[in-house]
């Protein structure tokens, strides 16, 4: 079966390659088992055991290398779902070979080199998408439908705090291969940028401790940024490892006219001193959501829950605040 789109032809059942062996890759695989529209044909990942091990899982054929993946011509769509550090090299080569390519955020960890792979995309005529189920998640759905009633926002904050321990060397605690921490947890920006538009300029302080190298084996990032549109303050912290010591999630806004306040898995509204708790719906489900929305989009041409400009734009924001963090300094953003 085939049919013509903005893409050119597609024809179903799309076959699709896999970078990556780890959680992610292991959801988004058995998503793609159970859509029609897809066909899972191959897997590659740096652990040649645990690669083969994935392939037998799901009966496609395991690659020692991403390389061999991408230029197979059998293959019409690679998801990318392993090592930040390796998303940019391997997005690049497979739009290159002119495959539709679905990536797990951030695009790359260098912003230049996202912004080259956006324009070669445009080139090539093919779907280039950054995955954000942020946004797809019952927190930021819930989120959207109460903000108004917040009135004319003052301040939103995002804290995100892991402790882990004992850290054993593994490319999350690894500078290179994880990237700047608000640039591979680019949801945290992303879902103020959703909300509250465009920001305008960002102050950011990171610290890394411990470890050998280019691994740490704990971090904390802070941020407090302007909007473009709003007098808004926003802030987001972002830290995990061994040097912390309580597990916290809390996403919070205050406005004019009330609060809204999610603290892990619930969320309340407050107005007049009365707390009115909200339902967040499941947390399950969304990277198959993703998929079906990417589907749609690329193969009967509906709009997409997200695009490619919105999720580089808050990349470009990430990357200022990594030259905010070592120069010091608030960046202003650009338009």
């Amino acid at each position: 079966m085939s049919k013509v789109t903005s893409y050119g032809e597609i024809n179903l059942p799309i076959r699709v390659g896999i970078v990556g062996t780890g959680f992610a890759a292991k959801v988004r695989a058995q998503c793609l088992s159970t859509e029609s529209r897809t066909q899972l044909v191959a897997v590659a990942g740096r652990n040649p055991e645990r690669t083969r091990e994935f392939a037998q899982s799901f009966d496609i054929v395991p690659l020692d290398d991403w390389q061999t993946l991408v230029a197979m011509p059998d293959i019409d769509l690679v998801l990318v779902a392993t090592i930040n550090g390796n998303h940019g090299a391997i997005v690049k080569a497979a739009i290159a070979a002119e495959k539709h390519t679905i990536v797990e955020y951030p695009l790359a960890i260098d912003f230049t080199e996202a912004t080259e792979i956006v324009k070669l995309a445009a080139a090539k005529k093919v779907l280039l998408h950054v995955e954000h189920i942020e946004l797809l998640g019952g927190l930021h759905q819930t989120m959207k439908e109460w903000l108004d009633r917040l009135g004319e926002v003052h301040y939103a904050r995002y804290s995100t705090i892991v402790c882990q321990r004992p850290i054993a060397e593994k490319w999350t605690f690894n500078r290179t291969e994880f990237g700047f921490p608000l640039v591979a947890a680019l949801s945290r920006l992303h879902r103020f940028v959703d909300l509250f538009g465009a920001i305008d300029s960002i102050n950011c302080q990171n610290q890394y401790w411990g470890g050998v190298g280019d691994y740490y084996k704990t971090c904390l990032c802070t941020a407090q940024f302007r909007f473009k549109n709003t007098n808004a303050i926003g802030e987001v912290i972002y830290g995990k490892g061994e040097g912390l010591w309580q597990n916290a999630r809390k996403f919070e806004v205050h406005g004019a006219d009330g609060a809204l306040i999610f603290d892990g898995d619930e969320g309340v509204f407050i107005q007049d001193g009365i707390s009115t708790p909200l339902d967040l719906g499941a947390r399950k489900g969304l990277f198959a959501r993703d998929l079906e929305l990417v589907l749609d989009h690329l193969i009967d041409g509906k709009p997409n829950y997200v695009t490619l400009a919105a999720s580089v734009a808050t990349l470009r924001v990430a990357d200022a605040a990594r030259i905010s963090a070592e120069t010091r300094r608030m960046v202003v953003i650009d338009s």
